[in-house]
C-alpha cells in the first residue's frame, strides 16, 4: 500500500490474528515462570541477549565468536535450565478446561474419609501428605511408592501416617476411591516464596500442583495445621471445622 509517496506493509485480519496469538503464547510463557527460579533466569538471559546485540552492531570479533558458538547449543541449554517449568507448562497445556466438564470428581464417601483422616491426624499432630490425583495422570509418582490399591478409609490413611510406620514420610496418591500408593516421593516447589518459609512436606505439596492438576493436602507435624494446595499455591492454616467444604471446592475448581 502507497500513502503521499510512502510504501506501508499491508496488514490484514489474519496478520492481526497472528500478532494476537504470539502475544497471548508470550504472556502465558512469563505467567508460568513469574515467581520461579526461572524468572532470574530470563533476565540474566536477557542481559546475554542485550550484550550479543552489541557484539554483532559494533562487530567485536570475539564477542561475536562466542555468542555464534553459544547458539549451537542453546536450545539444548534452555530445555536443560528450563526443564521443571517446561514440564509443568505442558502439563497445563494438555489440562483444558473442556476436560473438567468430563471430570466426575471424587465421590462424597471418599471426601468424608479423607476428610475425618486429616482432621484426626491434625489434632494428633501427625504429619501428612495426600495427593488427590484429577485429570493428570500421577504414574511417574506413584511408581516411587509402594504399591496399595485400597480403598479410601479414614483408618488406613491415619495408620499410614503413623510416626515410625516404613510410609509416613512419604506422600498417598489418591485416585478415585483407592489408595493407589504410598510413600511416594513429590518434586519440590521452585517458587522462590516457598523456599525458606516452609519444610519439606509443604514444599513437596506445592511442588506436585505445579507440574499437575492434583490437590494436595498437607498436615503440619509441628502444629497440626491443614493446608491446601493446588495449582503452584498453598492455602495456609485452614480451620478444622470448614476443612471438608474448603477441600470440596478445590476438587472441583
Amino acid at each position: 500500500m502507497e500513502l503521499f509517496g510512502y510504501k506501508f506493509i499491508k496488514f490484514t485480519l489474519i496478520d492481526l490474528i497472528d500478532v494476537l496469538v504470539v502475544a497471548y503464547i508470550f504472556y502465558k510463557f512469563l505467567s508460568l515462570l513469574k515467581g520461579t527460579r526461572a524468572a532470574q533466569m530470563i533476565t540474566g538471559l536477557t542481559m546475554l541477549f542485550v550484550i550479543a546485540f552489541f557484539a554483532f552492531w559494533f562487530q567485536l570479533q570475539g564477542l561475536m565468536w562466542l555468542f555464534s558458538n553459544l547458539a549451537t547449543v542453546g536450545v539444548i541449554v534452555m530445555v536443560i535450565l528450563f526443564q521443571p517449568e517446561i514440564r509443568g507448562a505442558l502439563a497445563q497445556i494438555g489440562f483444558s478446561r473442556i476436560a473438567k466438564y468430563f471430570y466426575r470428581g471424587e465421590d462424597s464417601a471418599t471426601v468424608d474419609e479423607i476428610s475425618r483422616a486429616v482432621l484426626k491426624l491434625s489434632v494428633l499432630n501427625h504429619g501428612a501428605l495426600i495427593v488427590v490425583e484429577r485429570n493428570i495422570g500421577l504414574r511417574d509418582f506413584v511408581q516411587s511408592g509402594k504399591e496399595i490399591n485400597s480403598r479410601v478409609s479414614e483408618e488406613l490413611i491415619t495408620t499410614i501416617f503413623t510416626p515410625y510406620t516404613p510410609l509416613h514420610d512419604g506422600a498417598i496418591i489418591i485416585r478415585q476411591d483407592l489408595i493407589v500408593a504410598a510413600g511416594c516421593m513429590l518434586p519440590l516447589s521452585q517458587n522462590p516464596a516457598y523456599l525458606k518459609m516452609f519444610g519439606m512436606r509443604h514444599k513437596a505439596g506445592v511442588g506436585i500442583t505445579e507440574e499437575s492438576d492434583a490437590v494436595c493436602i498437607i498436615v503440619s507435624e509441628e502444629s497440626g495445621g491443614i493446608s491446601i494446595a493446588l495449582e503452584g499455591a498453598l492455602r495456609r492454616d485452614i480451620e478444622r471445622t470448614q476443612f471438608k467444604e474448603i477441600l470440596m471446592r478445590f476438587l472441583k475448581a
